[in-house]
């Protein structure tokens, strides 16, 4: 993933997700599922990304192969600060290949891929951390 691609997607409050939301920002865009218990530890663990990094952070909570009623208690039980959505096939062909879940991909402040991360590893938070911290570095 070169860079991130113009999305079109509404979150689940109706509200659009655009380019004018994601400039300038590190965006970090998570794929799961309702079926995948690790996801929902990866969502709840983002939140708290989101709340220690503010408005300099997007995090775009992207659900496929699931129902919307159950996104929408998913996103309601974990009350994570993320824009919750449906992954539509559209935005998930355009963003790349999603073939584990979780996949969490990150671009920096000028949309530019940064990092790709499959699954839910042990390093995950820890690599994800540091390389939002490094971004968030170099945009000053």
């Amino acid at each position: 993933m070169r860079h991130i691609p113009p999305l079109s997607l509404t979150d689940l409050q109706g509200n659009p997700i655009g380019p004018s939301e994601l400039s300038g920002r590190v965006v970090m865009v998570e794929f799961w599922a309702t079926w995948c218990p690790p996801c929902r530890s990866t969502l709840a663990w983002l939140g708290e990304l989101k709340k220690r990094y503010g408005e300099r952070v997007v995090i775009l909570a992207l659900a496929v192969q699931s129902e919307e009623e159950d996104v929408r208690k998913v996103a309601e039980t974990l009350g994570a600060p993320l824009r919750w959505a449906m992954g539509t096939p559209e935005a998930v062909q355009s963003l790349g290949d999603v073939s584990a879940l979780p996949t969490l991909l990150v671009f920096d402040g000028q949309g530019r891929g940064a990092g790709a991360f499959y699954g839910a590893t042990p390093r995950l938070h820890d690599d994800v951390e540091a390389k939002v911290k490094s971004l968030l570095e170099h945009a000053k």
